[in-house]
């Protein structure tokens, strides 16, 4: 996400760190360098003479920092100007007073409309209201049978009738308010370009269901083209906001950081991958955060927190700290951590990694291997992968749609996982750990003949090789 943008932005920092102090020529020279980021980045030219101007300002004034070296105090107010870009609060979600909330969903043919639609519906849900999806679009052909199926994913009702658009959605926002379904979002009709038609009857639409709130769904990866599109749509509906799909895969930026000043209405909404747990509110905070390459903890923790049950992390802590951790534990954290989205998104989300390790491409389908090998193994090869011999790696190969060498090298990684994990810090305290310290320095005064035995533990303290797993290297 934005990849070319943080790129760019570390390289104007790490020029600054070796410099002892701040002067105005200093800052002519970065304000030059992060306008032609901005620019190359697709940023609406408005947007980009606004920044530096609120950059230029604070740079010369008051309010920085005197306890911060020179880069520190750049990527300060440049955090603070990409925030007040990306719309300064998250937004937040009024609901009527009188059920159902209605939401009008807009936008162009290919945008994610109608995937954005069940995400929201899903979203609501996770706010413990009870929404129902009305297929308003009678158009494009499969669109109510694509928004039912999607329905059924994230058990929420849909509901539509053949005929005059206009009319399904007046009687959508009925059926909501008869069922007592206290949201009712509308997913609407789109063209491949804006045209007097689309926008007559999108307004028409608007007239008889009166929605609370109006989101114009748009395609992050067009750039400028997202922002004359919010343009359009503004001017004949009067948006309430705009949601992002397809926000993971822009590495420029150019809408996110453009719509807000341009069109004057905020980003609600983002949607950063395929599947419909991928979308949650736009934090403004967060992702300036994520572009300057000072990753994103609190999305990291709230994703956790939903897919990490209390009880089971405890135990799988406990687990950890008595040195049993085993490949059915591994297994476990895995298919928790896929939970949480895909691994790519995750790494840019922590804070103090290398640039390499956040740019760095993650197979898939290297990780479902790892788990093809593991889930072809039996409960007590898992709890103890030692008694792997020659026959039963063929076997597990087999089964997994590998190679022998490659259930070798799972099995060979992990036990330097576990050797590891045995020298932590803090693991020495435990009671289990305490009892394996004391048989082996028993173990060691026994076997003394007259020369220095070294025990057990105290040798080397990591292994020869780096620990790496196939496809998570």
């Amino acid at each position: 996400m934005f990849e070319s943008l943080s790129e760019r932005f570390e390289g104007i920092f790490a020029r600054l760190r070796s410099k002892g102090t701040l002067r105005e020529s200093d800052v002519d020279e970065v304000l030059r360098e992060i306008r032609l980021a901005l620019l190359e980045a697709d940023v609406n030219y408005v947007v980009v003479r606004s920044m530096l101007a609120r950059i230029r300002e604070r740079a010369v004034g008051t309010r920085v920092h005197e306890a911060l070296n020179p880069s520190q105090q750049v990527v300060k107010l440049v955090n603070e100007a990409l925030v007040e870009a990306l719309g300064g609060e998250t937004f937040r979600v009024q609901y009527a007073s009188r059920p159902p909330t209605v939401v009008l969903m807009a936008g162009l043919q290919g945008s994610g409309k109608t995937t954005t639609s069940a995400k929201l519906a899903r979203w609501f849900r996770q706010q413990g209201r009870n929404p129902l999806l009305v297929g308003a679009d009678l158009q494009r052909p499969a669109a109510v049978e694509q928004l039912r199926t999607l329905g059924e994913r994230v058990g929420v009702p849909v509901f539509s009738q053949p005929g005059d658009p206009v009319e399904t959605a007046r009687a959508g926002v009925e059926e909501a308010r008869r069922l007592g379904r206290d949201v009712c979002i509308v997913d609407t009709a789109g063209r491949l370009a804006i045209d007097a038609e689309m926008m007559d009857q999108v307004r028409r639409i608007s007239e008889a269901t009166a929605p609370d709130y109006t989101f114009l769904v748009v395609d992050a990866m067009t750039g400028q083209d997202a922002v004359t599109v919010a343009e359009s749509f503004d001017q004949a509906l009067a948006l309430d906001a705009v949601i992002l799909t397809k926000l993971d895969g822009d590495a420029r930026g150019g809408a996110a950081l453009s719509v807000k000043e341009v069109v004057g209405k905020p980003i609600a909404f983002a949607s950063t991958g395929e599947k419909v747990e991928d979308f949650d509110l736009f934090h403004p905070d967060r992702l300036a955060s994520r572009i300057l390459g000072m990753g994103d903890v609190l999305t990291l923790i709230e994703k956790a927190e939903q897919v990490y049950e209390k009880e089971e992390a405890e135990k799988a802590a406990a687990r950890l700290l008595e040195g049993r951790f085993t490949l059915e534990d591994f297994l476990e954290q895995l298919q928790q951590v896929r939970k949480m989205g895909p691994l790519q998104n995750l790494m840019g989300m922590l804070p103090g990694l290398p640039k390499e390790m956040r740019n760095a491409q993650i197979d898939e389908k290297q990780i479902n291997r790892v788990e093809a090998i593991i889930r072809s193994m039996t409960p007590e090869e898992r709890a103890d992968p030692t008694i792997i011999d020659g026959s039963r790696r063929q076997r597990i190969a087999r089964g997994s749609g590998t190679q022998p060498s490659d259930v070798s090298q799972l099995v060979k990684q992990f036990r330097e996982m576990q050797k590891l994990m045995k020298r932590m810090p803090g693991l020495s305290g435990t009671k289990a750990a305490r009892g394996r310290k004391a048989k082996g320095k028993a173990k060691g005064r026994k076997g003394r003949k007259g020369g220095r035995v070294t025990p057990p533990g105290t040798g080397r303290t990591t292994p020869k090789q780096p620990f790496t797993l196939p496809g998570l290297n």
